[in-house]
C-alpha cells in the first residue's frame, strides 16, 4: 500500500486529498480548493461518506462528486440497482430509493436509440453482464453492438466491476458459458438477455429480460450495430424442459418465471426449426470470471481505465464529455463512486485520460468508466433522511432513466 493510500484509509477527505496532490501532471488538472464549491464532507451512512470538489480540466472547470465506500465496515455493501427487469429503465433516484439504499450512482452503457432500425424499439437493456444479488440478470453483447464511446484497446463489452461473496470489489472480464439441446445433439448458447445476439446463434431470454420485444436482438452484427436485421429467424418457447410454442419471428410481453424463450438467427434460427412443440429441450448458461475464483455478488458493466495504478494504454485525451466512474482501493476494500457535474459551468467535462489520473489521485488502483453524459447522476441521503437527494445536476437538465446503477447500502 502506498503512503497515498495509507492517508485515504486513515479517513482524509476527498478534498483535503486533491489539495494536497496540487497539480495533476500529464492531464491538465489541478486539485486546488474550490471557491465556494466544497462543503465539509457528509456522513451518509457509517461507512459511507459524500463530498464534492472542483478542479480545473484541458477544456475547462469541473465539479465531481464522490462517495467513499468502506466495505470494511459490517453493515455497508454494494449491489446493483435496477428496476426489476433488464429491459426497463429509472431514473436512479427512483431505483435507490425503491431498493432502499443510502446512496448510488448510474452504471452501465445502454441500447438507448435505434434510429438505423426502422420499426425497432430500443431495449433499453445495458451492453454489458450483470448481476444482482449473486443471481445472474444477463450476459455482454458483441463488442460491435456497443451503445458509448470506442472502447479502450484490449477491452470488452464482458468487462465488469463487481463484489465477491468476499466483499471486496473487483474488475473483471465474465463471458457466458451456455448451451441448448436436445437428447440429439447440442450447440452453445450464443447470449442470454441481450438486445444483440451474435450472427448464427441462438440466445435464451427468461423473465428477468421484462416484456420488451426481442427482435432487436437480431439486429445489426458482431462488428456493426447498425447493419439491417437479420432476415432469417425463428423462436421457440421452452417451458418445463419442453418446447410449447414456436413461430418465424422474435416476439415480445412478459415471459412466465419458470420459461425460457430461445430466439435464433441465421444458423441458430436453422438449427431451431429443427424442434417441434413436445420436443426436449435443456439450456444451460452460466457466466465464467476470467480472472476471480470468487463467486460474485454483483457486477455491472462498463470498461476499466486504470489498472495496477497505471492507466490503460490508448486512453482518448482529446473527447471531454460528463462522466461517471468507480474505483477500488485497498485491496478492493474502499470503493470511490465519482459523477461528474453537468450543470451549464461545468459541462465540458474530462477526457477518459482525465478521469482515469483524476481516480489514481483519489487513491484508486483500479478504476472503471460507467456510462456519461446525460446518464451522470450521483445520489445520497442527507443525515437521517429516508430518501435520497440528487446531488449533481445532471447535464441534459433531469434525471435520465437509465437501466442500473451500483448501489450503496447500509444496516447502520
Amino acid at each position: 500500500m502506498t503512503r497515498r493510500q495509507k492517508r485515504f484509509g486513515a479517513g482524509r477527505t476527498v478534498l483535503a486529498l486533491l489539495t494536497a496532490l496540487g497539480s495533476l501532471a500529464g492531464a491538465a488538472l489541478a486539485g486546488a480548493a474550490p471557491a465556494g464549491a466544497a462543503p465539509a464532507a457528509v456522513g451518509v451512512a457509517p461507512g459511507v461518506v459524500y463530498e464534492r470538489f472542483d478542479l480545473q480540466a484541458a477544456a475547462g472547470p469541473a465539479r465531481a462528486h464522490v462517495l467513499a465506500v468502506d466495505l470494511r465496515h459490517p453493515k455497508v455493501r454494494l449491489d446493483l440497482l435496477y428496476p426489476g427487469a433488464v429491459a426497463e429503465r429509472a431514473t436512479v433516484s427512483r431505483l435507490a430509493d425503491r431498493q432502499a439504499a443510502v446512496a448510488g450512482v448510474n452504471g452501465d452503457f445502454f441500447n438507448i436509440t435505434e434510429t438505423q432500425h426502422p420499426g425497432v424499439e430500443a431495449t433499453g437493456a445495458s451492453v454489458g453482464p450483470a448481476i444482482a444479488g449473486g443471481r445472474t440478470l444477463k450476459a455482454a453483447v458483441p463488442d460491435g453492438q456497443r451503445f458509448g464511446p470506442a472502447l479502450p484497446p484490449g477491452t470488452s463489452t464482458r468487462d465488469v466491476f463487481g463484489v465477491g461473496t468476499d466483499r471486496r470489489a473487483r474488475l473483471d472480464s465474465l463471458a457466458l458459458d451456455g448451451s441448448v439441446g436436445t437428447p440429439a445433439e447440442r450447440l452453445p448458447l450464443g447470449g442470454l438477455n441481450q438486445y444483440a445476439l451474435p450472427v448464427g446463434s441462438v440466445g435464451a431470454f427468461t423473465a428477468d429480460w421484462g416484456d420488451a420485444s426481442r427482435v432487436r436482438a437480431t439486429c445489426g452484427t458482431d462488428t456493426e450495430r447498425a447493419a439491417p436485421c437479420s432476415s432469417d429467424t425463428h423462436e421457440v418457447t421452452v417451458r418445463g424442459g419442453r418446447v410449447v410454442a414456436a413461430g418465424p419471428t422474435p416476439g415480445g410481453g412478459p415471459i412466465a418465471p419458470g420459461t425460457t424463450v430461445l430466439v435464433g438467427r441465421e444458423a441458430g434460427a436453422q438449427w431451431l426449426r429443427k424442434l417441434a412443440v413436445g420436443d426436449t429441450v435443456r439450456v444451460r448458461h452460466r457466466l465464467v470470471a476470467a480472472r476471480s475464483g470468487v463467486p460474485y455478488r454483483f457486477v455491472v458493466g462498463g470498461y476499466p481505465v486504470l489498472s495496477g495504478g497505471q492507466p490503460l494504454p490508448g486512453l482518448d485525451h482529446r473527447t471531454t464529455a460528463v462522466r461517471s466512474a468507480a474505483g477500488l482501493a485497498d485491496g478492493g476494500r474502499r470503493v470511490l463512486l465519482l459523477s461528474l457535474d453537468g450543470s451549464p459551468a461545468y459541462r465540458t467535462g474530462l477526457t477518459i485520460a482525465e478521469l482515469a489520473d483524476v481516480m489514481r489521485r483519489l487513491g484508486a488502483v483500479d478504476a472503471f468508466s460507467l456510462d456519461g453524459g446525460g446518464s451522470s447522476t450521483l445520489v445520497a441521503r442527507d443525515p437521517g433522511a429516508t430518501t435520497v437527494t440528487v446531488r449533481n445536476h445532471p447535464s441534459g437538465g433531469t434525471e435520465r432513466l437509465v437501466p442500473n446503477g451500483i448501489g450503496v447500502f447500509s444496516t447502520g
